[in-house]
């Protein structure tokens, strides 16, 4: 059974950077793809960012509104996927999962609360 546990959320203002962490625990962390989520109350949940596993051939889009500015980091040995969020707006405010999947299963964490105000 796969564990994630998020952490880094919490109250920035506009403009400033966040980096949240997802730590991976109970399988092979190599053997899956990891992606970031976010959903905001009304909207529907959405990709923001993902790492493919060594050999996927999956093809994922993220909203333009997150290029250029959301990054998502992987370290195999601490088998933790970070998410850097840099120049953030009040519309990134949502509450932030993380994912693991691979061909057979699927993993969400708990979610983590972005709240961008001044």
């Amino acid at each position: 059974q796969v564990q994630l546990v998020e952490s880094g959320g919490g109250l920035v203002q506009p403009g400033e950077s966040l980096r949240l962490s997802c730590a991976f625990s109970g399988r092979s962390f190599s053997t899956y793809n990891m992606g970031w989520y976010r959903q905001s109350p009304g909207k529907q949940r959405e990709l923001v960012a993902w790492s493919p596993r060594v050999g996927s051939i999956e093809i994922l889009n993220v909203p333009k509104s997150v290029k250029g500015r959301f990054t998502i980091a992987r370290d195999n040995a601490k088998s933790t996927v970070y998410l850097q969020m840099k120049s953030l707006k009040p519309e990134d405010t949502a509450v932030y999962y993380c994912r693991a999947w691979s061909s057979s299963s699927e993993y969400w964490g708990q979610g983590t609360q972005v709240t961008v105000s001044s």
